[in-house]
């Protein structure tokens, strides 16, 4: 039997919206999380090893929203689910007072919840019940 060729798959705009603020952000909170570490640790004389948890969490943050921000806008696409979890974690930033990644996450949220973008994502995951 002859398999009929399903239409490529069209990412939404919105999804690459999404993929790019990731990735900035991803930087952004990479570059301070290890700056911040480092000037507490080096201002402290190395006293400050004790708060090194709480300095790196943005750095990790970071590294997260670097890698799923690179999976969303691979080619071919990659199957991924929306990462709402980052995004939640990305408005509890704002303790830290970093106002751009705690924005990024409300905007994620609310791309999110687009129907095309839904549609997107449910087409990359068909065995996902909605």
């Amino acid at each position: 039997m002859a398999r009929k060729a399903s239409p490529p798959l069209v990412k939404p705009s919105n999804v690459n919206a999404i993929g790019v603020m990731n990735i900035v952000s991803g930087v952004i909170n990479i570059l301070v999380g290890s700056g911040l570490s480092v000037s507490v640790v080096l201002g402290t004389l190395f006293l400050g090893l004790v708060c090194l948890p709480l300095t790196l969490a943005p750095a990790i943050l970071g590294l997260f929203e670097v890698l799923y921000g690179i999976k969303l806008l691979a080619n071919p696409p990659q199957a991924v689910k929306p990462a709402r979890t980052l995004a939640i974690i990305q408005i509890i930033t704002f303790v830290y007072l970093n106002v751009i990644t705690g924005v990024i996450g409300i905007l994620s949220l609310t791309l999110y919840s687009d129907p095309d973008v839904k549609a997107y994502f449910a087409a990359l995951n068909p065995d996902e019940a909605a």
